[in-house]
């Protein structure tokens, strides 16, 4: 999928119906990811009261079309192997979840044909 023009002399990205972002799980995620830098996995689980398999599985779909970032640490205040993981939406993300944002308003304001558009 090609990356969202703007419109509006680049204030506002031109309508783009994104299939990855729109099911309701990754929608969710990037949506909390907008406006943070980075939040850490178990956060995220909490937050959206998903089962570890389900955000994993959601989080690299998101990761492999390179609209999140996953990191991994090692916690400062464990002494086992296991590391944290951090998840930031990447600048690519975010430009296809407003582009997506920016089409979903489009269809609610009467457009129903920008879902099916290239």
């Amino acid at each position: 999928m090609s990356g969202p023009t703007t419109s509006h002399q680049g204030r506002e990205p031109a309508p783009a119906f994104h299939e990855l972002i729109h099911a309701p799980v990754r929608l969710r995620i990037c949506g909390l990811l907008r406006p943070v830098d980075e939040v850490e996995f178990a956060v995220l689980r909490d937050t959206l009261q998903l089962k570890d398999a389900n955000l994993s599985k959601n989080l690299r779909l998101l990761a492999d079309a390179e609209l999140v970032s996953l990191r991994k640490e090692f916690s400062p205040v464990r002494n086992d192997a296991r590391r944290l993981t951090w998840v930031s939406i990447t600048d690519a993300g975010q430009s296809a979840l407003s582009a997506h944002l920016a089409a979903l308003r489009a269809i609610a304001e009467g457009d129903p044909d920008l879902g099916s558009r290239p």
